[in-house]
Order: C-alpha cells, then sequence, then structure tokens
C-alpha cells in the first residue's frame, strides 16, 4: 500500500486524490495533502523519537504539515505531537505528561527553599538563621537551582536550543534564553564575583537571581503540565466515539455462534446482537427487531425503532430486542470510522483566519528578543543603581512574558473542539473553512425530496367512484402496481400493507412508460395511471374523479386513476409527506436570521404547497439540476452567501457551487463527496445546529486572538519597565513566567467551552 507523500499515512490505490511527478504517480489521503503536493511544498518532518515504536502518525496542533511516526516533539513550536489515527492514538500512554509532573513537583519541592532562602530577608521579620551566611546560602541556591534547570528544566533548554539550531523560533527559545542568562549570570557571580563592575553591585554584593531561574523553571513545567491535561480533552469527542466500537462480535459461522476479535469480522457475517450491546459494524437486520440508541452518531437522544431490513450503524446501542444482522461495511468502511476519519481531518485543516496569526508569529520571537535587547539597554543606560542588574532583570522578564503559543493555539484549538462537538451532534465538517463559512450564511437554499420530505412517497389518500369499494380499488390497484418498479407503484403497494389487507394476483401485465399499467386481476382487466391513459383504452366515467382530484392535485399530492372493466373505479392520492422535524427546524433556520429558498424539480402546485406549510421565503419550482447551480450562482452575484442543502445525486452540482453544501447523511455518496458538511441524522435541524456550532467556534477563535494580541501587547511593555517612571513597579521574572504559563491554558479552557453548549 502507497504512502501519502505529505503526511505519510497509508492510501489506497483507489484514492481519487493522485498527482504525476516525473512519471510516477503518487497517492493521497485528502485533497489538502495533494494540493501542498502539486504546489511543490515539503513539510519538515520530525525527528524519529525512541517511542516511535509505539506506531500511528503523529502530528502538531500548531503545524498540521509536520508529521512523523510515533509521538514526538514538534520541530517548529517544540510542542508535544498528538495522534492523527486514533486508533492508534486509543493505545497511546501518557508518558509525556507522567515525565513533565515528576519534573514538576521536583522541581517546585526545589524551588520554594530558593525562593526562601532569596526573598525571606526582604519580609519584615522573618530573618535566616545565623548560621546560615550568605556565602553559604549562595552555595545552596546554585545546587538546588542547577538541578532545577539541568534536569527539571533540561526539556525545555533542548527544545529552545533545537529552536535556535533549526531557526524555528518559538516559546522555547524566549523560555531557554531567558532561564539560562538568569542561571548562568547566577554562577558566574557566586564562582567569579570579582568579575562584575560596581553596576551590578548592591550594597557591596553581587546579585544573584537563582530564585528567579528556578521558579520560572517551575513554573513553566506547571503550564506545560496543565497544557498536556488539556489538550487531551480537546480530542475527547473522537475518544468517545472511538470507545463505542466493542472489541468482540458474536458471529454465526458454520451453523455455530462464534465470538471473535471485531478486526476478524468480514463483510457478509450474520451477526447476532442481544439487548444492551452496542453493535459491532454497519449492517442490515435480517432477523428481529429492536429499539436502536443512535444518539452518539446523530446527537438524538430517542431510540429509533428497526425491524427486518432496515439498516443499523456500529457503535450504536441495542436497547430492547434480539435480533441477527448481515454485515455491509467493516474495518474503515463503517460510517463510524469514516466519521472520526473526516474529523480528524477537519481539525487538522486551518481556517482563513489563522493567517493573520501566522503572520505574526512569524515576527514575533526576533521581535521579543530585539524588545529584550533595547530594554537591557535603557536600563544600563538611565536606570537607577545597580542599573545592569536592573538591566538583566528586565530583559529576563520581557523574554519570559511573551508567549507566542497563546497566539499560536488561539485557532487550532477551538477548530479541534468545534468539529468534535459537531460530531458528537451529527454534524460532520469536511474541513475548517466550511466552519468558518457557515457563520456567515444568509441563504439557504433547499431541495424537497429527501431534504423536506421523506424521499419516498406515501399513499395518502383512496376515493372510490359510486358502486365501488375502497379495499377493492386498492387491491386491484397494489395486485397491478406488483408488477412495476416506480416509486409510486412501491407506494400503493405499501398502502395496501399497511392496511393490512390480503394482496391480489394479477395476470396478463402490460406497462407503458410514464402512462401506466395494466392487468387482469379476478376476471376483471384492470388500469391504472393517468386518466389519458386509461381513456385512450376506452375508459369511461372519469370525469367525476377528476373533480374529486382536484382538490387533492392542489395540495401537491400526485393522483393515480383505476379503472376496472373499461369504467372508473376510483383514485389513489400519493404524496412525499413532510419529514416531522422538518416545521421545528425551519422554525430554527429562522431565528437564526436565514432566509429559505425552496428549490426543486417539482410541479409548481406541490412545491408551493410544501412551502405554505413550512413558511419557506421563496420558492422555484421546475428547476433542472444545471438551474440549481445557476440559481447559487444568481444569489452569489447579488451579495449574498448561500448554502445548498440537498441528498441527491442531481444536488452534486449546486452543492458544490454554493460557499456551503450541506449534505443528508441519509442521501446519495457524490451529493456527501461535494459538501462542505454532512448531516448525519438527515434532517434539516442538523443546518441550525451546523450554524449556531460555526457562530460560536468563531466568536470563539476572535475571543482567542484578542486574549493573545491584547496579553502580548501589554505584558511586554510592562515587562520592560514602562510603569516604573509612573508608580514604581517593576514585574519580577517569576510573575511574567506565572503568567506566561497561564496564557495558554486558558486559551485552552476557552476552547473547551465549546463542550458545553447544547445543540
Amino acid at each position: 500500500m502507497p504512502k501519502d507523500p505529505i503526511c505519510g499515512m497509508d492510501v489506497e490505490t483507489t484514492s481519487k486524490w493522485t498527482a504525476e511527478r516525473d512519471g510516477e504517480t503518487y497517492y493521497f489521503c485528502c485533497q489538502r495533502c495533494r494540493d501542498r503536493f502539486v504546489s511543490g511544498e515539503t513539510p519538515p518532518r520530525a525527528e524519529p523519537s525512541e517511542s516511535a515504536s509505539r506506531g500511528g502518525t503523529y502530528t502538531c496542533p500548531m503545524h498540521p504539515e509536520v508529521v512523523q511516526e510515533g509521538p514526538g516533539e514538534c520541530p517548529k513550536c517544540g510542542m508535544a505531537l498528538e495522534p492523527m489515527d486514533f486508533a492508534a492514538g486509543a493505545e497511546e500512554d501518557d508518558g509525556e505528561l507522567r515525565d513533565m509532573t515528576r519534573r514538576f513537583w521536583v522541581s517546585a519541592a526545589l524551588a520554594l527553599p530558593v525562593l526562601v532562602i532569596a526573598m525571606g530577608p526582604m519580609i519584615p521579620g522573618v530573618s535566616l538563621p545565623s548560621w546560615l551566611p550568605r556565602s553559604v546560602s549562595q552555595w545552596i541556591e546554585l545546587v538546588l537551582t542547577s538541578v532545577v534547570v539541568l534536569w527539571c528544566g533540561w526539556p525545555l533548554l533542548l527544545r529552545g536550543w533545537k529552536s535556535v539550531t533549526t531557526w524555528n523560533l518559538n516559546m522555547f527559545t524566549l523560555i531557554g534564553l531567558g532561564v539560562s542568562v538568569a542561571y548562568l549570570y547566577s554562577v558566574v557571580a557566586v564562582l567569579f564575583p570579582g568579575l562584575f563592575p560596581d553596576a551590578f553591585r548592591h550594597h557591596g554584593d553581587v546579585a544573584v537571581y537563582f530564585e528567579a531561574a528556578a521558579v520560572i523553571t517551575a513554573l513553566v513545567l506547571m503550564g506545560q503540565v496543565l497544557e498536556l491535561r488539556a489538550r487531551r480533552r480537546t480530542s475527547g469527542a473522537i475518544r468517545e466515539l472511538m470507545a463505542l466500537v466493542p472489541d468482540t462480535a458474536r458471529v454465526l459461522r458454520d451453523g455455530e455462534e462464534k465470538e471473535i476479535p471485531l478486526g476478524e469480522v468480514r463483510e457478509g457475517d450474520r451477526i447476532r446482537v442481544k439487548p444492551g450491546e452496542k453493535i459491532p459494524v454497519d449492517g442490515e437486520i435480517e432477523d428481529g427487531r429492536s429499539s436502536i440508541d443512535e444518539s452518539m452518531i446523530t446527537g438524538e437522544p430517542m431510540p429509533v425503532d428497526k425491524a427486518k431490513g432496515d439498516a443499523v450503524t456500529g457503535g450504536t446501542v441495542n436497547q430492547t430486542g434480539a435480533f441477527v444482522m448481515r454485515a455491509t461495511k467493516v474495518g474503515e468502511d463503517t460510517m463510524l470510522s469514516r466519521i472520526v476519519h473526516m474529523v480528524g481531518e477537519a481539525q487538522r485543516s486551518r481556517v482563513p483566519i489563522q493567517r493573520l496569526a501566522d503572520q505574526v508569529a512569524g515576527i514575533f520571537v526576533p521581535a521579543v528578543v530585539g524588545a529584550a535587547v533595547v530594554t537591557f539597554i535603557v536600563w544600563a543606560l538611565v536606570g537607577p543603581e545597580p542599573r545592569l542588574a536592573y538591566a538583566l532583570l528586565n530583559a529576563v522578564a520581557v523574554l519570559i512574558i511573551a508567549c507566542p503559543c497563546a497566539l499560536g493555539l488561539a485557532t487550532p484549538m477551538s477548530i479541534m473542539v468545534g468539529v468534535g462537538r459537531g460530531a458528537q451532534a451529527g454534524v460532520l465538517f469536511k474541513d475548517a473553512e466550511a466552519l468558518e463559512a457557515m457563520e456567515k450564511i444568509e441563504i439557504l437554499v433547499v431541495d424537497k425530496t429527501g431534504t423536506l420530505t421523506e424521499g419516498k412517497p406515501g399513499l395518502s389518500a383512496v376515493h372510490a367512484a359510486d358502486g365501488f369499494n375502497e379495499d377493492d380499488v386498492l387491491q386491484w390497484a397494489a395486485a397491478v402496481e406488483h408488477h412495476s418498479e416506480h416509486p409510486i407503484a412501491s407506494a400503493v403497494v405499501r398502502g395496501l400493507e399497511a392496511k393490512g389487507l390480503e394482496a391480489a394476483e394479477a395476470s396478463n401485465f402490460e406497462s407503458e412508460t410514464a402512462g401506466g399499467v395494466s392487468g387482469d386481476v379476478g376476471g376483471r382487466r384492470i388500469l391504472v395511471g393517468k386518466a389519458s391513459y386509461l381513456r385512450d383504452r376506452g375508459a369511461e366515467g372519469l370525469a367525476p374523479l377528476e373533480e374529486a382530484a382536484e382538490t387533492l392535485l392542489q395540495q401537491g399530492h400526485t393522483v393515480i386513476y383505476v379503472a376496472a372493466d373499461g369504467k372508473g373505479a376510483g383514485l389513489l392520492a400519493v404524496s412525499d409527506a413532510i419529514k416531522d422535524l422538518t416545521p421545528d427546524a425551519v422554525r430554527q433556520l429562522h431565528d437564526l436570521g436565514l432566509r429559505i429558498v425552496l428549490a426543486t424539480g417539482d410541479n409548481e402546485t406541490a412545491a408551493r404547497h410544501v412551502a405554505e406549510q413550512l413558511g419557506i421565503d421563496e420558492v422555484r419550482a421546475g428547476v433542472l439540476p444545471r438551474d440549481k447551480q445557476h440559481l447559487i450562482e444568481e444569489l452569489q452575484r447579488g451579495g449574498q452567501r448561500v448554502a445548498m442543502a440537498g441528498d441527491g445525486i442531481n444536488d452534486a452540482p449546486a452543492l458544490a457551487a454554493a460557499d456551503v453544501g450541506i449534505a443528508m447523511g441519509t442521501g446519495a455518496d457524490v451529493a456527501i463527496e461535494s459538501a462542505g458538511i454532512t448531516l448525519v441524522q438527515g434532517d434539516l435541524r442538523g443546518v441550525a445546529k451546523a450554524a449556531a456550532l460555526s457562530r460560536a467556534t468563531m466568536r470563539n477563535i476572535r475571543q482567542n486572538l484578542f486574549f493573545a494580541f491584547a496579553y502580548n501587547a501589554l505584558g511586554v511593555p510592562i515587562a520592560a519597565g514602562i510603569l516604573y517612571p509612573f508608580f514604581g513597579i517593576l514585574l519580577s521574572p517569576m510573575i511574567a513566567a506565572a503568567a506566561m504559563s497561564f496564557s495558554s491554558v486558558s486559551v485552552i479552557g476557552n476552547a473547551l467551552r465549546l463542550r458545553r453548549p447544547a445543540l
């Protein structure tokens, strides 16, 4: 199996995303990877780590172009990589979190006495023991801080060094520089105090800043621990979906019932599912009936009744009855696997609003280093005594307080949580661009059949002429229509079954395309079809039936006539019923301020009847597939942002042309491929959910970006000492370290709020 040259994932040779280079064909897992390959982009590969043997492909949440086999660190920002393949990720351990937690607690235990020794004399009423003179206390500080910086903080220093050698300057560049300056300066001050001029001395002694180096390291490690814990929660939606799959399945083979590992289930296997068990794979019920809890796939809390012939989805929960199903999709082909793959792709995609943050991040670290240099020079020239000591302290504070990670995480964290929350509610975003575009939609164009309605006609009325019985009319029509494959014929047959009537047999069946059908039933010659079809074959007495049909036609029903032995016997009304949930969905969409346009190939009468029932704003009836696309383009030329919701093959061009295409998950695959959003449940309430989630996510992103920009815009000048001339306030490097650590955590915490809203 070939590998995607961009992300390294295994790709089937049947993938539709391909590209040619130097006479060789390359296969890609998604369009994004293909586009990057065609543009000539070569992603930086992270160095393989010792833990790569754990398997799986990993990527950076801030830099999705960085991928490697196995966990490790991003060469651009130094952050821990996250799994792209959540099947592999499910086996991931918390090695880095445990390691960082251990280092944090050791650093906190050792940094505390260093802080007490250094700051104790400044607190009224606190004095060090007489047996602990300054010369001794400095050596204690040196030993304890050396353990904190050189062991506890070694991963931070290593990441900072890598960022410089690869020139991918990031948060760890600033941390490593700030901690190293404070630590090395203090070490030299203890070992060689005579090297320092008077400008570094206070009351004759050279000041040391071991407490700054130790406490900064401890606080940064604490920030890393909190960040790792919070980042794991951002992918909680996918992990919850993956946890739905049972480990085994009860398969019926060779006349025996065997419980086998899920990976050994094959397409076509017959599987028994008992009450309370999770359905292992996608399939179709062959025997039995039950109520299925599909809430984790569709977001709907009410169980769905299933019987023979109905489809069931892997990961959903069987509630009341036992049944036997036949597996139709296994492994990566199941709906749950496709959802996980789609959600993972969307979470790693980037929204256009991210470009601003990327541009700022590109110059952020050099600008901060420059600000630290300027701070040192200004304080060294015009600051109070000891000038150089103040200059060093404030320069370190500038380096420490700046946080490019808050800026880099502002968008990806919100996208990860928002897309995952959508998956839990049955709303699948193909990429982050669709998530952003949905926020600005003003008009929703909807198809009728399968979108507003059930998508299959049903028998709605039976009318018998004078001298005939309604049950007889229905039985005659069903007997003849039983031989037809037309959807209306199926509706008539289902109507007979719903009434509990016995089916009759028809012989000498004949069919005329777009006209009607005929046959012999119980010694009578039965004609079923349009009025013109019946007249052409000599049927009489149709005028009263046509008068009765007028009202039904005005209500959007399709009417077929029935004649027995050349005389009009009755008529049948067939209609595509509006989905029960559609009225509520239309109301929700109107509440969100969306204008709804119905575009359908049906006749004007049927379309307007449905629109009036639902309160739809505008109707375009009798439109062909290309007309729907032209309608979308017409609305867009008027300056409107347009979404299109549909489920059929004929909707695919319009779905692709719309600013956001929304496909019903119950519809055709080509419609789903053409859409930016897929609604698993297949009803319009999902559109309202998508719009609400998009608005909430984009609002969350803007909050994060504002916080990140505001934090750095205020923090760096304060750390440089801009408040000192006016208020005599200086920012300790330790306080700067605490603020820096919590800035990233606060961005992630704000993103996690997206998990809470009910959709």
